[in-house]
């Protein structure tokens, strides 16, 4: 017999009767998180955080990602009319609990660590980059993303730039490029590439220190944004590309390209990347929930190289004009 309403509800709050529970809930709906990162936010030990990790999965309000030797836990929405009603009650008592402060304190510190962590790989190996990163051996796949780019004389954002290589080939082709890095050291070496270089008008490089998912650019001021091989390298990449859409004037093109999903652990010991690639329907709904309209991809582009390297793709969009919407 299906179970009614009321038999839903009174199993969603028993699940979440537990506070314990709740804080998880709450920190996962926010962030995806691992088992370590919840034992430092909430100060349990591995077997209790586990514990209740496996009891709310079984009540299908997690979900969980593996990438390598790591497992990451992220909330599961329900659109149910009891699990709404359940969880704004849920949230609303938490809203007034001061334990919630200090999850939200202890959460930021465990998302800096994340990045700390990163950034200091970029800070270590930035003059080193440019020859460590032809493992990739992607001209081809470059030179065919930037072909979305056209006409020139466009104004174009490089999302996390790095050493200024794809700058220097944007701005060769007449472009004005804003270039932004997380990463001091990083646009250091861009600017020791960029030095000896001259444009064709009104081809030029600026660079700023910046995230890339909260770049130091007004809203709507470029023509197109571009982020190659970047998303890899942040802990949320449908932040990158809901800024990435914010910068981009309305007919202008979003750009990116990224590795498909795959198993490579060097990867992440060698490269300090954080995602193991992507699923294109993964970057699709990015797009969307950013506003972006006229999806376009081009998958399984084949990487040359002495190791053993994933399929990559570009994927791309348009900011809707005026008074458009973006398609579904």
């Amino acid at each position: 017999m299906p179970e009614t309403a009321t038999e839903k509800l009174q199993r969603i709050f028993k699940t979440l009767s537990d506070p314990t529970r709740m804080r998880i809930l709450r920190l996962l709906k926010s962030e995806e998180l691992m088992v370590q990162e919840l034992m430092e936010v909430l100060g349990m030990a591995q077997s209790r955080v586990s514990r209740h990790l496996s009891i709310l999965r079984e009540a299908g309000l997690l979900a969980d990602r593996r990438d390598g030797t790591y497992v990451f836990y992220r909330f599961v929405h329900q659109e149910d009319e009891p699990w709404q009603t359940g969880w704004k009650l849920v949230e609303s008592q938490l809203r007034q609990d001061t334990t919630a402060q200090r999850d939200d304190a202890l959460l930021g510190q465990v998302i800096e660590k994340r990045s700390f962590q990163t950034r200091n790989f970029f800070e270590a190996i930035g003059p080193e980059w440019d020859a460590l990163r032809k493992v990739f051996n992607d001209e081809a796949l470059r030179a065919r993303a930037i072909s979305r780019l056209v006409p020139q004389s466009l104004k174009v954002a490089d999302v996390g730039t790095g050493t200024g290589i794809l700058a220097l080939e944007l701005a060769r082709l007449g472009l004005e490029v804003l270039g932004i890095d997380r990463s001091p050291r990083m646009l250091e070496a861009a600017r020791n590439n960029i030095r000896e270089e001259t444009f064709p008008a009104p081809g030029s490089i600026q660079l700023e220190l910046g995230e890339a998912y909260q770049m130091p650019v007004s809203d709507q001021v470029m023509d197109a944004a571009f982020a190659h091989m970047v998303l890899h390298y942040v802990q949320s990449p449908e932040d990158v590309v809901k800024d990435m859409a914010r910068i981009v004037k309305p007919g202008g093109h979003i750009v990116i390209v990224e590795f498909t999903e795959h198993s490579n652990d060097w990867m992440t010991q060698e490269l300090g990347v954080i995602w193991k690639g992507f699923n294109l329907e993964d970057v699709r709904g990015w797009f969307e929930l950013a506003g972006l309209s006229n999806f376009r991809h081009e998958q399984s582009v084949a990487l040359g190289s002495d190791r053993k390297l994933p399929a990559a793709f570009i994927a791309s969009a348009q900011v809707p004009l005026s008074g458009s919407s973006a398609s579904r």
